[in-house]
């Protein structure tokens, strides 16, 4: 009982810290995406107008993330059996998806600029990315004293540094127009941008969709987890209809039967089954239906 409380208030911690550090990170964006706006329009830079036009999908992910982070903690209800945990990752896969859309749009602009090249206030727009790009550093960080394993944190973190990539950019361009006068580069470095976006967003809607679909979790292997069971826990002729699934990446669930040896002690069977799988394939979620002599269920997968 106590090792399990343990656990429940070591989750709470761990989303209680998630929660804050999106929510800074949300307020930070937030507020300096308006003058990033204003900068874009003054200079004329894609670069920058690409860039709090990101800024602005992540302050609406961050801010739906933060939401997300404070729905779990509403507990399990008869509607609800698991909670909501599996918000974060819904959440996830929104903020995925908006990350194709940002990259869409900035790329159909630079193809724009690059058509009909716009002048470019190179100073003003090298103080606003200046400004922008310590804005996201510093989101950046505080987003990495969460939990990096969280999904929902990764695709904040994403974001983040999506915008740090557009800063970075807008710097480098600025700094190339001031020197050179070359104006097309704002738009070349905002589509290499967009193809940074487009990466990570592939890698966040992969994973988030996978959970969603109810796909086993990546260090899980099924037919590992019947022939090790067959054989090594004492009593069991063998393992069948397994199915593994995950509410979150943090939380592996495992449904199976095991068929018994005549001889067996199914109390004793079904707890060796559950220490194996917690011990061995780190699943402490299990549901396990014993059988004597044959599948009862009858169906395909028995």
């Amino acid at each position: 009982m106590h090792g399990h409380d343990h656990s429940d208030h070591g989750h709470s911690h761990t989303h209680g810290a998630n929660e804050r550090s999106v929510g800074i990170a949300a307020l930070l964006t937030g507020g300096f995406m308006m003058a990033e706006v204003v900068g874009g329009l003054l200079s004329g830079s894609l670069a920058l107008l690409a860039d709090a036009g990101h800024m602005l999908t992540d302050f609406a992910s961050l801010a739906l993330a933060w939401f997300g982070f404070r729905l779990v903690r509403k507990p399990a209800d008869w509607k609800r059996t698991y909670g909501f945990d599996r918000f974060s990752i819904l959440v996830a896969f929104v903020n995925g998806l908006t990350l194709f859309a940002i990259a869409a749009w900035i790329t159909f602009e630079a193809i724009h600029r690059l058509r009909q090249p716009v002048e470019v206030m190179g100073g003003l727009m090298f103080w606003v990315a200046f400004a922008g790009l310590a804005v996201n550093v510093l989101s950046f960080l505080i987003l990495q004293s969460g939990d990096k394993e969280n999904l929902n944190i990764r695709a904040a973190a994403l974001h983040v540094m999506g915008d740090l990539l557009g800063s970075v950019a807008a710097i480098a361009a600025a700094l190339i127009i001031i020197f050179t006068g070359w104006m097309p580069i704002d738009p070349i470095l905002s589509v290499l941008v967009a193809l940074i976006i487009l990466r990570s967003a592939w890698r966040v809607v992969s994973e988030s969709a996978h959970i969603l679909l109810e796909g086993s979790p990546t260090h899980i292997d099924v037919r590992e987890i019947e022939t090790d069971l067959a054989s090594a826990v004492s009593g069991v002729a063998d393992i069948h209809h397994v199915h593994a699934w995950s509410i979150t990446q943090e939380r592996p669930m495992i449904t199976l039967h095991a068929r018994l040896e005549p001889s067996a002690n199914s109390d004793a069977v079904l707890v060796a089954i559950k220490k194996r799988l917690a011990t061995h394939f780190k699943i402490t979620h299990a549901t396990v239906e014993i059988e004597r002599e044959t599948c009862v269920d009858g169906h395909k997968g028995c």
